[in-house]
This record gives C-alpha cells, structure tokens and sequence, in this order.
C-alpha cells in the first residue's frame, strides 16, 4: 500500500502539471492573437500602377553579420520615388515573414522616398521602424546597409542616402546606428566589416 504521504504528493504534482499545461496552452493562445492583431494593424498598401520587372534585394543575414544578394520580380511604377518606395516595402516584406533572417517590426513601412538633384534619396520610415527594431551596432548597420544597398543595385543614379523617421530627422535607428547623417552609398557597404 502507497503511504499516505506518498498519494497526496503524487496528486499535487498532477494537480501542478495540469494547472501549468493549461497555463502554457493559454500563453500560446495569446501570443498568437497578438501576432494576429498586429498583423492586423499593418498599414495596407494601395495597388500599386506599374509592370513587373525583376529587382535585387539585398538581404540581411543576422546569423553570420552578411549581406546577400537575391533576385525578385514586382510590380514596380515609372516614377523614381514611387520605384525606391515599391522596392524598399518588398525587402522590408521579405523581412516581416517568417521566419526571417533579419526580422523587423509589422508595422515597418516606407511612408515616402524621393529624389533630390538626382542622386540623394530621402527615405521617410514608419515609427515603427525605429521604435520596433532590435538594438545593437550590427544588427541596425545590417538594415541600413541591406537598405541603401537595394536602392542602388536598383537604381544607380543614387549615390547619397538619408533616412527620415515619421517626417523628421532621428538621432538613430534605435540607440546605435547614425540616422541624422546624410550616406554616402559606395561607403555604407563598408561599414558591416567595421562592426564586425
């Protein structure tokens, strides 16, 4: 015969890991919820009027502190801010599935990008973008290059970058990457094998 003291131990410890299965079961529950209402939340995209054409993104790979190159077609418009714009929402798509070799925020989003004298685009970013992203020197020098370098495999009239936030200039990305500079695109690139 089990001792008394034996039984009620057993039965509290079923008791315990009934109680903390159906907690865990909740917690899942939840955190898929969110990520639903987030997903919720992202701002839709009109329709974009243009043809499809094939463009380079340029890929971010936390893992290894790399960039990578790969080949995609969408629909692209005419109009060369309009393009920037298309082009930097389908790298920023590419890093809100997952999984991802570089996540970023839901909500991270390219309001507007313009040309200015032909070569300096000015890329305006969702809050999102900055308040969601991850801290840490390479993981925002790993966007910021995987960024700039897919402007200019796209179009190459752009040598210069600066990146708004919400309309206005930020100090940085989030705590270590410079926001407020004006890029210079050919020396972005070196800036991985810096922080590295």
């Amino acid at each position: 015969m089990i001792p008394r003291h034996l039984a009620i131990a057993v039965a509290l410890l079923v008791v315990a890991s009934v109680v903390l299965g159906s907690y865990m079961l909740r917690l899942q529950q939840q955190q898929r919820e969110r990520a639903t209402e987030l997903e919720l939340e992202r701002p839709v995209a009109p329709p974009v009027a243009g043809r499809e054409e094939p463009v380079v993104l340029v890929l971010a790979y936390d893992d290894e502190g790399v960039v990578r190159r790969e080949h995609k077609t969408i629909v692209v418009p005419e109009e060369t801010g309009a393009r920037a714009r298309e082009i930097l929402r389908a790298l920023l798509a590419h890093y809100q599935q997952k999984p991802s070799p570089h996540p970023l925020d839901p909500g991270a989003d390219v309001r507007d990008a313009f040309l200015v004298r032909g070569d300096l685009a000015v890329i305006d970013m969702t809050a999102a973008f900055a308040d969601g992203h991850r801290s840490g020197v390479l993981v925002e020098t790993l966007t910021v290059v995987s960024m700039v370098d897919t402007l200019t495999a796209n179009l190459p009239t752009i040598r210069r970058v600066k990146f708004l936030v919400d309309g206005r200039e930020r100090e940085t990305l989030a705590g270590h990457f410079d926001l407020i500079a004006v890029h210079d695109a050919a020396s972005v690139r070196g800036l991985i094998e810096e922080v590295r």
